[in-house]
């Protein structure tokens, strides 16, 4: 079955994606030329998955520049609002340096437009590459035909090309090496519920969706054989976080001696940090638990705990699958 939906595009001059927060209910385009407008959506989760907002903020910051007077400070004020977004995936600020890099490169401000939008659609292409990569690396850790579970949303709605993990997924189910795949609902956003079940049944691969609480049970009876997640930030030592609930998961496939694997791009690993510990967690606002499509279930004075990422450590992970090659524990993938 082919998928009928897009991420997003350049086109016209203006970005235009697919607004996230309205599926699956709604599949909503919204296009924008303003940076300002497209820093919003990334807070917002109209985009999100951290190869996707990186490729977003490249082209944030070249629209910041399509009508320029004053070039040096429009670059500079998009480019620290646009950092100010999200704190935790390492695309974003892997995409603004380079395209930071391309600005102070540039002498003729004429042009400038023009040659930042030729870096940003060459960050887009390179995360496409990345993603057809990732998925034929992926398929060496499929010994036998299986039932996947996986964890928030990995596809073409988080990243470049089909995505992270669900491109390993997509890939080893078009190959006959998937049966089943288990898709954890991912509170409380419910990214899983209502993005990957998006991405799973517009690309005709069997699945289910079960709560968060469910994949302990799932594994206790034998119906998963592997678990693959994506990530948002990666450190040298492979200690990775990503969305919360994904550590939980870790330590449940070590107890049932079940195989646990990342799919992210070399662009997610930051290779400033040596472990874990340095990896600046977002928190989100409580309304996130408390309401439901702004419906509110519990009353404003109860108090919460909304970390948006929790870090698995690196000896929990079998393997993690990059666009260069398939690396096991230890990881000794950056030099």
């Amino acid at each position: 079955m082919k998928a009928d939906y897009y991420n997003l595009k350049f086109e016209s001059g203006k970005l235009k994606y697919l607004d996230q927060t309205e599926l699956p209910l709604q599949e909503n385009y919204i296009s924008t030329d303003n940076y300002e407008r497209i820093a919003e959506a990334i807070v917002r989760l109209e985009v999100r998955g951290a190869p996707l907002i990186g490729i977003s903020a490249a082209y944030a910051i070249a629209l910041s520049l399509k009508n320029s007077i004053d070039p040096k400070k429009d670059f500079y004020t998009s480019f620290n609002r646009l950092a100010s977004t999200r704190p935790t995936a390492v695309n974003l600020f892997y995409a603004l340096n380079r395209m930071k890099e391309k600005f102070e490169s540039i002498t003729d401000h004429k042009s400038v437009y023009d040659k930042m939008l030729d870096e940003a659609v060459k960050i887009h292409k390179e995360e496409d590459e990345f993603s057809e990569k990732i998925a034929r690396n992926g398929l060496r850790i499929f010994k036998k035909k299986s039932n996947v579970l996986t964890h928030c949303n990995t596809g073409s709605l988080a990243a470049g090309g089909l995505g992270t993990a669900f491109s390993v997924i997509k890939h080893a189910f078009d190959t006959n090496l998937v049966s089943h795949v288990y898709a954890d609902e991912t509170r409380p956003l419910l990214q899983g519920l209502r993005l990957t079940a998006f991405e799973l049944d517009k690309n005709g691969i069997p699945y289910s969706v079960n709560t968060d609480s469910t994949a302990a049970v799932l594994m206790q009876q034998g119906k998963i054989d592997i678990v693959i997640t994506g990530a948002d930030r990666i450190a040298l030592n492979g200690d990775s976080a990503n969305k919360i609930g994904t550590y939980n998961l870790a330590v449940l496939c070590n107890y049932h001696n079940i195989p646990f694997y990342i799919a992210a791009p070399s662009t997610t690993i930051d290779r400033k940090i040596a472990n874990g510990t340095e990896i600046d967690i977002e928190y989100r606002k409580g309304a996130e638990l408390k309401e439901i499509k702004g419906l509110k279930i519990v009353p404003d004075s109860y108090p919460t705990f909304m970390p948006a990422f929790d870090v698995t450590p690196a000896h929990l992970i079998t393997g993690i699958i990059t666009e260069e090659d398939l690396f096991l524990f230890p990881y000794n993938f950056i030099k």
